[in-house]
Order: C-alpha cells, then sequence, then structure tokens
C-alpha cells in the first residue's frame, strides 16, 4: 500500500459505517490510513470515534453556508489542506460536484443500498426494494461520477428478503455486510494508485 494514502470520510448523519471502518482500521493497526472526518450532524458516532482514535474531525453542516457550492469549495481546500488522498461517501446526503471530482478524480467512492442498477437516486433504497417485493437487493460500493449512485462499481453484495420483513429486519442484514465491503472496497482503490 502507498504509504501517502489517507482517506476522508464523509457524512451527513450518524455515521454507523464510518464509526465502524475507524475502529476496524485501529483494531488492525491501520489507523494511519485514515486523515479526517467531515460530518455535518452534531451528534456523530463517526467524529467520536475519530476523536477517540487522535483523527481530525470537522463539524460542516450546509446550512452554515450560503449555498452547496461554497460547502463543496470549503470541503476541498480542508481535505487538500489535510493531504487527503481518497475520498468514501458514508451516509453523505448531497451530490458532489464539478471542483470535488477534479480535485479527487476517481478517488471518491459511496456505498449505496441497492444492487445497482435498481432503486438509484433515493434515499429510501431498502425501503423501495421491500415495497416492490423483490426476493433479493443488496449494497453496491462505486466510484462515483457526477450524477446520483452512478459511476464504477467497486463491490456488490447481495441482502436477500424474506417473507415477513420489514425494514427493522432488513436493516440489520444490512448492517452487518456494509464493514467488509468498505474495507474490500479501499483497497481495490489504493492498489490503483
Amino acid at each position: 500500500m502507498d504509504r501517502n494514502i489517507k482517506w476522508a470520510f464523509l457524512c451527513s448523519f450518524w455515521g454507523k459505517n464510518a464509526k465502524d471502518a475507524i475502529a476496524w482500521h485501529a483494531e488492525n493497526g491501520q489507523i494511519d490510513r485514515i486523515g479526517m472526518v467531515i460530518y455535518e450532524q452534531e451528534n456523530c458516532g463517526a467524529a467520536d470515534e475519530a476523536k477517540l482514535n487522535g483523527i481530525k474531525h470537522v463539524r460542516m453542516p450546509l446550512k452554515d453556508f450560503d449555498n452547496k457550492r461554497d460547502h463543496q469549495a470549503k470541503m476541498v481546500d480542508i481535505l487538500l489542506e489535510n493531504g487527503i488522498t481518497h475520498i468514501f461517501l458514508l451516509g453523505f446526503e448531497h451530490l458532489i460536484r464539478k471542483q470535488m471530482l477534479d480535485a479527487f478524480p476517481n478517488k471518491i467512492a459511496n456505498i449505496h443500498p441497492s444492487l445497482f442498477p435498481s432503486f438509484l437516486a433515493t434515499k429510501t433504497a431498502i425501503q423501495d426494494a421491500l415495497d416492490y417485493g423483490v426476493k433479493v437487493t443488496g449494497i453496491t460500493t462505486h466510484i462515483i461520477d457526477d450524477r446520483f449512485d452512478r459511476g464504477t462499481i467497486l463491490c456488490q453484495e447481495p441482502v436477500r428478503i424474506d417473507e415477513g420483513d420489514t425494514f427493522d429486519t432488513l436493516y440489520p442484514k444490512f448492517s452487518s455486510k456494509g464493514l467488509p465491503l468498505i474495507i474490500e472496497s479501499m483497497k481495490l482503490m489504493e492498489n490503483q494508485n
């Protein structure tokens, strides 16, 4: 692995995936791969885990900026100032704009709770799969482009929907499969350098 690689995790909500990924890296002696967490929500598990592990964490709620363009421009500045080379969107709710895509070409990954190309560009993909009645859904990680939930697929993992499943019974199936996909996707992207 290139020792110069530094990841940033971006999250808008509590940040379970980012929290789990930070904890995994700490437990496996690889915490130096994580350079920072940028988060929005005040109560953020990912930020707490970053603090616990001595990782820089910056709260940047969109509401503190005049518009989304200024919000992302400031993020790009902070990421570059901190030597970040790769980004993983882990529950980040905003479309990544051209300035960030240009600053980190093919270095921004996302995780989405569906098997591409199903249930894209929605914040309710798990519930959508239940409502539609599919028997198998899943998780996709991908390198992003300028459209919501598009780009180059890195990893996919199916999740079976059993008779009688509800959101509350299905969500834990996703939760247990997310971390291995995140770690595998990070390794794939690092090996592309």
